[in-house]
Formats: structure tokens, sequence, C-alpha cells
């Protein structure tokens, strides 16, 4: 773990505000149900939910964009939405945070991805999904590079984030990096298990442990097993560098070359653990694009998702909040 001074500190921080990242993944939807029961159905053993009220917040790569925002960096958002009733809610919770909407693509043809939670005195009782996965369109793929084309030289870095909902495609994958890395631009990728392999060449690779060990066949549960698969996806990605998150054990950094650094996790009380890879993945992407190198990175994602996983709730890490933990730790 870094003990920063301030000057390293403040030389960081104040490098926040003048980068642009762009983050393309799969948008989605949160929306929360909130009530009471007070009885079971009688149609069936379950519980009858009265509703109180509906809550909408960002999910999936629509919160990476959320919380690169509140790191006070500049953020354009790329992905995908329908055109339907959900579509309009989640475009309106980007316009009111001011995001650009130039890079979301409504499309006729595709249901936009929503997860429903339902909660009962603070209890969830179920959680209900409405996605779809299918392969996105040439045309679509066609519109996304067009895009990216166009604001490639305005840009410090990118964030893949894949959850298998069909947008990153391995032909678009490989072309944004490729462009990418025309440019110099810095590509940060948060995968997920059916795309895994195809971010070959990235600036930053971040898997958690248990989608590094399906991947690689065997389990991280020992040092040397954990050694061995950071070696074996450092040579496989061909990435610059790569971060496995360890849950409540911290991360894992591997460089070519280098030897492994454990940063040990700096959650003091978990109260949820949703979100927490979202703000490690924004926070990595806006430090390193902010000349942080990946240990010092790793320290203040660390950080982040300590605070994160401090709240109830997917909440984003503040800028300001996470400087003062910082800077007194």
């Amino acid at each position: 773990m870094i003990d920063f001074n301030k000057n390293r500190l403040d030389e960081i921080f104040n490098g926040f505000g003048s980068k642009k990242i762009a983050v393309i993944g799969d948008l989605m939807l949160d929306r929360y149900i909130w009530g009471s029961v007070s009885r079971i159905s009688p149609e069936a053993p379950v519980p009858v939910v009265e509703v109180d009220r509906e809550t909408y917040m960002f999910g999936g790569a629509a919160n990476v964009n959320f919380n690169v925002m509140s790191l006070g960096a500049g953020v354009i958002p790329v992905g995908l939405i329908g055109n339907d009733q959900f579509g309009d809610v989640l475009e309106s919770l980007f316009k009111e945070k001011g995001f650009p909407l130039k890079g979301i693509i409504r499309d006729d043809k595709r249901t936009t991805t929503v997860k429903t939670r339902i909660i009962a005195h603070n209890q969830h009782v179920v959680r209900i999904d409405r996605e779809e996965r299918n392969p996105v369109t040439e045309s679509i793929k066609g519109k996304i590079l067009d895009y990216f084309e166009s604001i490639i030289d305005s840009i410090d870095g990118i964030i893949f984030e894949d959850y298998n909902k069909g947008l990153l495609a391995p032909d678009l994958v490989k072309s944004i990096i490729s462009m990418a890395k025309e440019k110099g631009v810095m590509t940060f990728v948060d995968p997920k298990y059916e795309n895994f392999f195809e971010y070959r060449g990235v600036t930053l690779f971040k898997p958690n442990k248990k989608e590094a060990a399906d991947k690689l066949g065997f389990k991280l549960d020992s040092d040397d097993n954990l050694e061995r698969g950071g070696d074996l996806l450092l040579d496989k990605i061909k990435c610059d560098a790569l971060l496995i998150t360890l849950s409540e054990k911290g991360m894992a950094l591997f460089e070519k070359g280098r030897e492994r650094i454990i940063v040990p996790t700096k959650a003091v009380k978990v109260h949820d653990v949703s979100g927490a890879g979202d703000t490690v993945i924004a926070t990595m992407a806006v430090a390193m694009c902010s000349g942080a190198d990946l240990h010092e990175a790793a320290t203040i994602a660390n950080h982040a998702a300590g605070i994160v996983c401090g709240e109830v709730g997917i909440v984003p890490v503040e800028k300001t909040r996470l400087y003062n933990e910082l800077n007194i730790s």
C-alpha cells in the first residue's frame, strides 16, 4: 500500500478535471419497487407486496459513467438502449446529470436492459431481469465506430464495460482498441465471461477472482496459483497491466517483468458490495489517465471501493471525499 505525500496526491487529483473518458458498454437501468408486506397471497405461498414508490438508478455501464463523472472527469457514454419506456427513463437520468447523449443509440429492435428489485421492509424480495443478449447489427457497429472516430482525438481513455448483452462484439472491440492504440489513448476493461479473451493489447484488464479462475480452469486459492494465473493472463491478453480483484482480500496487480503486488482492502465496514467493481474500473481509468502509475492508481481505487462498500446501495464515490480519505490515511 502506498502512502501518498500531499504533493503527489495533489498532482494526480488535479489532473482529474482535465481528463475525458469514453465508456462503452451495456447500459442498464436499475429499478427499485419499494413496498410493504402484510399478507400472503391466496393464489400461491408468496408475499403480497403493496407498492409505495418506485425509484430509478444507473446500472451496468451507466453506473461506470456516473462514477467517472463523480470523480470530476469528463465522460462520454457510448451504448445502446431500446426505444421503449425504460429507455426514456434511462435517457432522462443521463440528461438530468448533464451527460452528452450523442453516443447513446436508441434501437427500435432492442429492449432496454432493466434490473427490477422489489424491496419490502428494507428486505430484497426478488429481482426481475428484462434484457436482450442478441449481438448488435452491422449497422449499429458502424454507427459506434463512426462515433469513436469523431471523438478519439478528444479523449484520454476508453473503458469497456462488458456484461455480455451483445454490444461489445469481438470485431467491434478490436477495431476500437486498434483506433485507441494508434492515437495513444489508454484502454481499460471490466470483462465478463463470453468475450474474456477478446481484449488483447489493452492498457489494463480487470477481472474479478472468480471470472479469472473460471477462464483459467483452476482456482486462484493460493499464492502460487494466483501468481501462475496472473502470469498466464498477462501472456494471453497481452495487456500492459492486470488487476485481479480479490473481494475482501483486496487486489492483485501484475505487470510484465515486475513482482506481483497485493493491495489489501480498505473497507472497514462492508454494508453492500454492489457497484464496487464499477467504482474500481472508473477510478483506475481516471487516475492512470491523470498520471498515476499502476500501484498508485490501485491504491486510490482501493480506497474508493472501500468507501462504496461502506454505503448501502449503489452509490458513486465523490472526488473530494476520496481525496480527503487518502490525505489522512
